[in-house]
């Protein structure tokens, strides 16, 4: 039997191009979305609500992502599908991952991704060198429809084939092969958002560790390549990485003052 959940590599580097349009294997339904969507400023955290409210379709995940605006590493990309017979087993402290400590973080993603809840997850990244070639916006949709059909082929598995719905945290969705909506602040609305972020940063985060030692002196360990003061400092100090994304400004000026 097929496992129940996908774990991508956390290869800092991947730079494989994907497919440039890609048909997908059901027609996208116009306009599809969440009956009765719950409000923007939730105070409750996020919930199941939204995931019902399309589940008459077919099955839907929740995609986030983490490391848009650093200055270095990979921007990553995380899908979620929540096993319905688990939801009520999820850790009550599932929320937006930036409301988590790192401590919280990694207990929730611990339980999260262990085979016995029968979750199907995926991460992906995208490295600087396609962040440079394509722009910051368009590698994190890659990495998003990346992890999203790596999640939609193990959902064929574990279902059968069938249209997936994908609901994706902010206001923007990639041109995906599977339908896709936009919650805005949808890591606060949507469990399966919520799951996805806190997955996408984690990875990440052990992705700017392993750089960090490649690379040591910038503190990527610590401030997971944002522009911090230091990692400013460092960079005048030890000069400009492999790992910078030199399309960003600050790294561009660095560059042209050499």
């Amino acid at each position: 039997m097929a496992k129940t959940q996908t774990r991508a590599a956390e290869n800092p580097k991947p730079e494989n191009p994907k497919p440039e349009n890609p048909k997908p294997e059901n027609p996208k339904p116009e306009n599809l979305k969440p009956e009765n969507p719950k409000p923007e400023n939730p105070k409750s955290g996020p919930d199941y609500t939204n995931e019902k409210a399309c589940a008459r379709r077919g099955p839907v995940i929740g995609i986030d992502e983490a490391g848009r605006g650093p200055w270095a590493g990979p921007v990553t990309a995380a899908a979620f599908w929540i096993n319905p017979e688990q939801l009520d087993r999820l850790p009550a402290q599932l929320t937006d991952s930036k409301k988590l400590s790192a401590r919280q973080r990694a207990e929730i993603e611990a339980v999260l991704t262990d085979e016995k809840g029968g979750h199907i997850w995926a991460v992906r990244h995208e490295g600087v060198g396609a962040i440079d070639r394509l722009g910051i916006l368009k590698a994190t949709f890659s990495a998003m429809t990346a992890a999203g059909l790596a999640v939609q082929e193990s959902l064929k598995t574990r279902l059968g084939p069938g249209p997936l719905t994908a609901l994706i945290d902010g206001n923007l969705t990639p041109d995906a092969p599977f339908h896709c909506i936009p919650l805005i602040k949808g890591d606060a609305r949507s469990l399966s958002i919520a799951a996805a972020s806190i997955l996408a940063k984690q990875s990440r985060d052990r992705v700017m560790e392993q750089l960090a030692t490649l690379c040591p002196g910038y503190g990527w360990q610590t401030n997971a390549g944002y522009g911090t003061k230091a990692h400013e400092e460092a960079i005048d100090r030890l000069g400009v990485s492999l790992y910078h994304r030199t399309s960003f400004a600050p790294i561009k000026n660095r560059l042209q003052r050499g």
